[in-house]
C-alpha cells in the first residue's frame, strides 16, 4: 500500500467515527505528512510533557541534600520513580508523576497531592551535570517542614497561577481534571494540533477543511501567538523586570523589544530563524548568520563597521547573547542588539 493509500484509508476512518474539530493526535497527520511528524517528534515542543514511568534513563539512587538537614533520595521502583525526605525524624514517600520538559536541559517533576492541589517537586534533573538538584525558583524558599520540603503546591482551578495553565502549555488538546484531582490530557507534548487546531475534520476532508497555518500571520501576530506559552506571569500586569535573569527564557517578549524587529516592518517573527517541525539547537551557526545577513548585507560598511569582533562567524554570540540564571541552565536572549562587556541582560542599542 502507497503513503497517499494509507492516507486515504486514514481519511475514510476519520469520516465514520471522527467528532467534527476534535483533537484525533499526532499520529493521524503521520499518515499525510511524515516528514514534519518525524523532525517535531525529535522536538523539545514534543517531548514537553511525559508520565514519569515512561522515562527508564532518570538515574536512580541519587542522593542529595537540602540546608544540611533534609535529605533526599530519588528511587526506582516497579511502581515507578519515587522520592525519599528524611530530615532526621522523618520520612516522606512521593511517586514522581509527571515529567515537565524534554530533558534538552532540565526536567522538573510533578505530582498529584488530592483533588485540589499538585506539587512541584523540589528535585529536578539536569542535563548540563547529570544530576538532580533545585527546581528552578525553589533554591530561595526556606523550608520550615519536611512539607515544605517537598516542593511548591499548585492548586488545580487558580486562574492565574494553577497547574490547570502548565499541563495546557505542555500539552495539546483540552485538559481535565477527574473527581480524584486525576490529571486528563488529550495528548503529551507539544504536537501538531497547538499550531494547527484540532484535526478531525481536515483528516476527514482536507480538501475542503483546511487547517490553521500559523505562518501565515503577521509577525506581531505570530509572537503573540507564540507568547501565549513563552511568555513570563508578569505579562498579565504589564511588568517586566528586564533585569531579571530568569525573564530571558520568554522569547517573544524580549524579541518584542528589538531595533531588528522593530525595523523589520513586520518582517521577523519567531519563524524567520525557527522551524517549527525541528529543534533550533540543530541548525549550524552559518544556518542563523544567514538568516541576519539577509537583512544586514546590504550595504558591506554595515557589517564591517558595527562589528567589533570582525574574526567572529557566529552573529548569535554577540548579539543574542546566552544567559544563565543559574549554573546548569542556559538560555537565549532574544533581545537582539550591541551588548556591552559583561552585559547579557539589556543590550546598550
Amino acid at each position: 500500500m502507497t503513503s497517499w493509500q494509507a492516507a486515504g484509508l486514514c481519511c475514510m476512518v476519520m469520516n465514520m467515527s471522527a467528532t467534527p474539530a476534535s483533537y484525533v493526535g499526532a499520529q493521524i497527520c503521520r499518515a499525510c505528512h511524515p516528514g514534519q511528524f518525524t523532525s517535531q517528534s525529535a522536538s523539545g515542543h514534543a517531548g514537553a510533557l511525559s508520565r514519569a514511568s515512561d522515562y527508564k534513563d532518570f538515574p536512580a539512587g541519587i542522593e542529595f541534600t537540602r540546608e544540611t538537614q533534609y535529605r533526599y533520595e530519588i528511587l526506582r521502583e516497579d511502581s515507578g520513580l519515587r522520592v525519599h525526605i528524611n530530615n532526621g525524624a522523618d520520612l516522606m514517600d512521593l511517586p514522581l508523576e509527571w515529567v515537565f520538559g524534554a530533558g534538552r536541559q532540565a526536567s522538573t517533576f510533578v505530582t498529584r497531592v488530592n483533588q485540589d492541589w499538585y506539587l512541584e517537586n523540589y528535585a529536578t534533573w539536569y542535563a548540563a551535570t547529570n544530576s538532580y538538584g533545585p527546581t528552578p525558583g525553589q533554591e530561595a524558599v526556606r523550608p520550615k517542614s519536611i512539607s515544605d520540603a517537598a516542593g511548591v503546591l499548585y492548586s488545580i482551578t487558580d486562574p492565574k497561577f494553577g497547574i490547570k495553565g502548565c499541563f495546557e502549555c505542555h500539552s495539546t488538546g483540552p485538559v481535565s481534571f477527574a473527581d480524584n484531582g486525576d490529571a486528563k490530557v488529550n495528548e503529551n507534548g507539544v504536537r501538531c494540533e497547538s499550531c494547527h487546531g484540532p484535526g478531525s475534520e481536515h483528516a476527514a476532508d482536507p480538501r475542503h477543511h483546511a487547517l490553521t497555518n500559523p505562518a501565515k500571520l503577521s509577525a506581531a501576530e505570530l509572537n503573540h501567538f507564540c507568547g501565549t506559552c513563552h511568555r513570563p506571569p508578569a505579562e498579565r500586569s504589564n511588568t517586566i523586570d528586564w533585569n531579571y535573569a530568569w525573564n530571558v527564557r520568554h522569547q517573544p517578549v524580549y524579541l518584542s523589544q528589538s531595533r531588528c524587529y522593530l525595523r523589520s516592518r513586520g518582517a521577523l517573527s519567531c519563524l524567520t530563524c525557527h522551524d517549527p517541525h525541528d529543534a533550533a539547537v540543530k541548525k549550524p551557526a552559518a544556518f542563523f548568520n544567514e538568516k541576519c545577513l539577509q537583512c544586514h548585507s546590504g550595504s558591506p560598511k554595515l557589517h564591517q563597521t558595527e562589528c567589533l569582533a570582525k574574526g567572529r562567524n557566529n552573529c548569535i554570540d554577540c548579539h543574542m547573547p546566552l544567559v544563565s540564571p543559574q549554573p546548569a541552565l542556559r538560555f537565549t536572549n532574544h533581545w537582539i542588539g550591541i551588548y556591552g562587556a559583561g552585559s547579557k541582560l539589556k543590550p546598550m542599542r
